[in-house]
């Protein structure tokens, strides 16, 4: 399942329960397009993850461990100046949309009570986090700004107003007193399938809610209130198929395979999205590395060939030798002029053997030159065979680092990126700090038995 508008539906619930009324104690952007707000609630603190990932964008509280860059980035500095003792009075969906409000409430520099919006909006490549008054409803700031040739419809910039995204022309199916989906069983075809139509017609359904919906409209109205009566109790469940697996707020009758639960939706995503995302930031963060690895890999693959090909003519090396002597024997036959002749070839029963010739040089210059070359191929293979085996190890360490890199997490980029700089590949990062002591390469983690 994706973040849809039903998930969204059952995480708004979920965080208005435990988040409402805390206070805003911490404010951290670990990633360029992810920020969290620790909300201090019920006496304990809660990280808000709010996430504009293009493959990843959700809301959930997470237990998920993070690094924060050495400088904050501006809209971290923005949210901290306007968030400071900030309360969350509420969070609630647009109809049901995959769109977050966080309302706040807090002081200005003159005492007076400030109402700020946070907006989340949870949509592919296109997901974006919004700070906006509630008094002007202009955007204060954005994790993503968008110039006016991206988005026609909409300015994303700091002093637009906010406008919401495009409105489909679609049924809210928490609120359908009509039960559009009687009239719906009409355009049923073979062709279009009951899950289709109702994704047509209702807003924020995924394929799989679709085709949940579908099944249990099998038992007429008591399916459909069935199922949007089960998600005020969500039962989070995560159904593995296959290769893939799918998290729901209530278990998918639809859905058949293994299936783990837990307690909260967020617990859920964490255990969903921990290995997904690191790997997908792994892949964001270790871009400039993996181009570096590339480019070396692609020059040294080039150039093993390239020594290939000159070991392959060092085995001719004999052939050189062989029509050096038989010119040298035969000198009295060879003319001034020739571009080739054919002499008996000693090493071979006498067997004619043609010897191209330059007709710029004499017979004797041309012999040597078949020495010259022999004498070249025979001290070049020593030197190749040890020129293939440095290139080839230099192959065989790049592609571990690749290796690694598929396998780390973002604090070991660090690690791997300070190796790559003392090996020669990256230029070491200046920096302004005096007296910055020079970062230690992480031992490998050890661990002992009990």
């Amino acid at each position: 399942m994706s973040f849809d508008g039903i998930f969204t539906h059952a995480m708004a619930n979920e965080l208005n329960a435990t988040l409402s009324g805390g206070r805003v104690a911490k404010i951290q952007q670990p990633y360029e397009n992810e920020v969290v707000i620790t909300i201090r609630a019920g006496r304990k603190n809660h990280p808000l993850l709010l996430s504009a990932n293009p493959q990843y964008a959700r809301v959930q509280i997470t237990h998920i461990p993070f690094t924060n860059p050495d400088v904050p980035a501006t809209f971290t500095m923005t949210l901290r100046k306007y968030f400071n003792a900030a309360t969350l009075t509420a969070v609630h969906q647009v109809q049901n949309d995959r769109v977050l409000h966080f309302e706040f409430s807090t002081r200005d520099e003159l005492g007076d009570e400030l109402g700020l919006r946070l907006i989340i909006e949870m949509m592919g490549r296109h997901s974006n986090i919004f700070l906006v008054s509630e008094r002007t409803g202009k955007i204060i700031d954005l994790i993503r700004h968008v110039s006016a040739d991206q988005n026609r419809y909409r300015p994303l910039m700091p002093g637009a107003p906010y406008v919401e995204p495009p409105k489909q022309d679609k049924t809210d199916p928490f609120h359908d007193p009509d039960r559009r989906y009687h009239a719906l069983e009409r355009e049923v075809t073979s062709a279009l399938s009951r899950a289709a139509l109702l994704q047509q017609h209702y807003q924020g359904l995924a394929k799989d809610s679709a085709t949940e919906l579908a099944l249990r409209l099998n038992q007429g109205d008591a399916g459909w209130d069935g199922f949007f009566a089960a998600l005020a109790t969500p039962v989070p469940t995560i159904t593995a198929q296959g290769k893939k697996a799918v998290f729901t707020a209530i278990p998918y009758l639809s859905l058949t395979g293994e299936q783990s639960q837990y307690p909260t939706l967020s617990t859920m995503l964490d255990a969903y999205y921990e290995q997904k995302a690191e790997h997908d930031r792994v892949l964001q963060q270790g871009g400039n590395l993996i181009h570096v690895i590339k480019n070396v890999l692609d020059k040294d693959r080039k150039k093993q060939r390239k020594l290939q090909r000159t070991l392959e003519e060092t085995e001719k090396a004999d052939d050189y030798r062989i029509r050096g002597e038989v010119l040298t024997t035969y000198l009295s036959q060879v003319e001034r002029g020739m571009t080739s002749i054919e002499l008996p070839n000693f090493y071979d029963d006498n067997r004619p053997i043609k010897i191209t010739l330059s007709n710029q040089l004499t017979p004797s210059r041309n012999a040597q030159k078949y020495f010259a070359k022999y004498t070249k191929l025979r001290n070049a293979v020593a030197h190749v065979h040890q020129q293939m085996q440095e290139n080839q190890e230099e192959i065989d360490y790049l592609e571990g680092i690749m290796a690694q890199i598929d396998v780390a997490s973002p604090k070991d980029l660090a690690d791997i990126r300070l190796e790559l700089q003392q090996q020669g590949y990256l230029r070491k990062q200046k920096t302004n700090k005096k007296g910055a002591k020079r970062q230690k390469v992480a031992k490998p983690d050890q661990f002992y038995a009990s």
